[in-house]
């Protein structure tokens, strides 16, 4: 009867042992998800690169479907209890119900879409870059600034860009002003002049798309933004998995996930130095 009894309570003292490790990793999302058992992540439809390589969330890669399943992991989901849907920008940031736990697109938090959505803690904040065409590279611009200070400058009046481009690049000429970023990029088109100042994912998409013969020179270290896009994971408003996406998002930060996941698909992938 002791013998019986020693080997029960050893079975019990073992399973009360691998309890937290292993049904504690995803009670914090249990019951919360739109899918039980599952956590459905949504993308663009299309998703471009770098966020995304080859439209394929699926494959882990690209920043952001780095970061989703990074996130996943930390929540207790593994790689194939993670399933993908798309969705619409603009559809995704309306009010409502959605079919996605939650999402991931480039979406900046801003006080009037908090109204309606909710978002995670940032992961990611948008550093400053410099957009040029090819010309200007082959004439011997370099992500220095020192070559940056030779170049001839546009700036949207109103943005915070002008402001950088005045107090930290200190060019030898003065800037020429436009009305908004898309005369900016007009302009890069005419040859009046060298350079623009993006944020890094409208430089990356400028360009890719809008530009012929766009280079993105550099970019400039996140701290030197002055008021950085802040990217956050999109959930339903009151979402209630949202404490859990958070602690995600921190855990990906504290171990040095995210920077690791930053240096690989927003440097080393797109080929965008650092400015010196």
């Amino acid at each position: 009867m002791k013998t019986k009894l020693s080997i029960l309570s050893g079975l019990m003292l073992g399973a009360l042992m691998l309890t937290p490790a292993h049904a504690g990793e995803n009670k914090c999302a249990t019951g919360l998800t739109v899918k039980e058992g599952v956590l459905t992540i949504a993308t663009g439809n299309p998703a471009y690169f770098p966020w995304v390589i080859d439209d394929a969330p699926e494959s882990g890669l690209g920043f952001e479907a780095a970061v989703a399943y990074a996130v996943a992991e930390k929540m207790g989901y593994s790689k194939d209890k993670v399933e993908w849907v798309r969705a619409s920008f603009d559809q995704s940031i309306q009010p409502g119900p959605k079919d996605f736990d939650f999402n991931l697109q480039q979406f900046s938090i801003t006080e009037e879409r908090e109204q309606v959505v909710d978002f995670s803690e940032s992961y990611y904040s948008s550093p400053m870059a410099v957009l040029i065409r090819k010309p200007t590279m082959e004439a011997g611009a370099t992500a220095t600034m020192e070559s940056l200070k030779t170049l001839k400058w546009g700036a949207g009046a109103s943005t915070t860009a002008l402001g950088f481009i005045a107090n930290d690049i200190k060019p030898d000429s003065d800037p020429l002003l436009y009305d908004d970023v898309a005369n900016v990029t007009e302009a890069l088109k005419a040859g009046q002049i060298d350079a623009g100042l993006f944020d890094l994912p409208t430089a990356l998409f400028t360009s890719a798309v809008l530009l012929d013969d766009g280079v993105v020179l550099g970019q400039f270290p996140a701290e030197m933004a002055t008021n950085p896009d802040q990217f956050g994971l999109l959930m339903s408003n009151d979402n209630p998995i949202k404490p859990c996406v958070d602690e995600g998002v921190r855990r990906i930060k504290e171990d040095g996930t995210l920077k690791r996941i930053e240096a690989e698909w927003l440097q080393e992938t797109t080929g965008v130095p650092v400015i010196q």
